[in-house]
């Protein structure tokens, strides 16, 4: 399963991340990785070539995240985007996606 954290501290964004596998498909065939993946990796890239002091990635090959630096609105409408196409990820993949979102 896929497991993203969203965490927010006095109810602004700061940051997020990914971890696990969806366990849909074998490996290399996983629509649901493949689109989390690819929701993650458009937004992030995007972001980066907007302002690439206004987050900072940390990757490895079992987890993604993202710390949010600065409160740009458009950083944080892009992120925002991307937490809602999980959460749609989530409603129609249950038994992979799990959404936990949390306040510090």
């Amino acid at each position: 399963m896929i497991r993203i954290r969203v965490v927010y501290r006095n109810h602004i964004l700061k940051s997020i991340s990914i971890l696990g596998h969806a366990n849909y498909n074998a490996y290399g065939k996983d629509i649901v990785c493949a689109a989390v993946s690819a929701t993650y990796l458009c937004t992030v890239n995007g972001i980066l070539k907007l302002d690439c002091n206004s987050i900072s990635v940390n990757s490895n090959e079992d987890m993604q995240e993202v710390d949010v630096n600065s409160d740009n609105k458009v950083v944080m409408t892009l992120l925002l985007n991307m937490i809602e196409c999980f959460s749609d990820l989530e409603k129609q993949f249950p038994k992979n996606i799990k959404l936990d979102k949390e306040e510090e």
